[in-house]
């Protein structure tokens, strides 16, 4: 299985791997079945910019870095639940929120690395959703290796989910920041460490940031690992930028955006390649990421010419060089 960008599908070559889902998660088309060019259309249309597919270079690899679609289609449906409530004053499902916290951080806990599915590749109503899921995802994975505590982790993870619930409330996006601490703050079962969360992750250490342009020592620590994880949400779904991309420009962040250690913690902790990527090694060769293991920026990979794999934690002179594209498909 690999992620593509829906423009490179091949119905010839290529059939679906996971399903697509519409805005009340029902099943658009379903998984093990080639994508006719008239639904093509019809998803390019939607907006849906990316497909998980199984083709015959990616044979064998499960990207089980992800999620199940299934458990983070769940936890969107909480989140649009949640959102929906507070926009219609009525009260927020803590409940739901609570269980949906304790499903996350057991996910993270038990994988080694965290790949995001790209919010674009469901239907547009639902990626406001999505990405809050996403920047939880990520920020946990920082969290863990952090070190903090389980309950620490379980506030970092509330945070994260509710950190732009002032959109709800608000239609001025600059305060949603402010509106949204201060209705967290006031909810019993929500620490008042998750609602610094969302009310710092847009504030950055050279005091350029918003809502109060605080500085180094003066932003708490989660919501840095917020930040941060929401600025990467934002580029690699928002602005469709593949994840080393993304990478360096959050390398460009160190010392202005975030302190340096939380840099260079992100980027030792989230995978420039996710398995399924096709890449051109310096060797010029080309080869498809197929797992994870131990150094997360040295995956394995499979040359594409004669199917041999490595690792390129164990062959030092190997680099990647870039990230190869599939020819696009002509859709009229």
């Amino acid at each position: 299985m690999r992620l593509i960008s829906v423009e490179e599908y091949n119905d010839k070559t290529m059939q679906l791997a996971r399903p697509i889902y519409d805005k009340h998660k029902r099943v658009l088309l379903a998984a093990g079945r080639a994508i006719h060019p008239t639904y093509l259309k019809k998803l390019i249309a939607m907006d849906i910019r990316y497909l998980f597919i199984e083709d015959s270079i990616s044979f064998g690899i499960s990207m089980e870095e992800m999620v199940d679609v299934p458990t983070w289609m769940d936890a969107i449906e909480t989140l649009q639940m949640s959102f929906k409530a507070i926009a219609n004053k009525e009260e927020l499902p803590i409940r739901q929120l609570q269980k949906l916290v304790i499903t996350l951080v057991n996910e993270v806990g038990k994988r080694k690395a965290i790949c995001l599915i790209p919010t674009s590749s469901i239907a547009e109503e639902l990626r406001e959703y999505a990405h809050a899921v996403n920047v939880t995802l990520l920020s946990l994975q920082i969290g863990r290796k952090l070190g903090i505590s389980q309950m620490q982790l379980k506030d970092l993870a509330m945070g994260a989910l509710l950190h732009d619930i002032g959109k709800a409330l608000t239609h001025r996006v600059e305060d949603h920041m402010v509106v949204g601490f201060e209705y967290l703050r006031k909810v019993r079962e929500i620490s008042l460490l998750a609602a610094h969360v969302a009310y710092g992750h847009h504030e950055t250490i050279d005091g350029n940031g918003k809502p109060r342009g605080m500085k180094e020592g003066e932003i708490h620590e989660f919501a840095q690992v917020c930040g941060i994880a929401n600025l990467y949400e934002n580029m690699l779904s928002k602005e469709g930028l593949p994840p080393h991309e993304v990478m360096e420009y959050i390398m460009t962040k160190s010392g202005t955006m975030f302190t340096t250690d939380l840099v260079k913690l992100f980027v030792q902790e989230v995978p420039h390649y996710i398995p399924g990527t096709k890449v051109l090694l310096n060797n010029n060769r080309k080869a498809i990421v197929t797992k994870i293991i131990g150094n997360l920026q040295r995956p394995y990979i499979r040359y594409l010419d004669n199917g041999e794999e490595l690792s390129l934690a164990d062959h030092y002179t190997l680099l990647i060089k870039e990230m190869v594209i599939d020819e696009v498909t002509s859709i009229n």
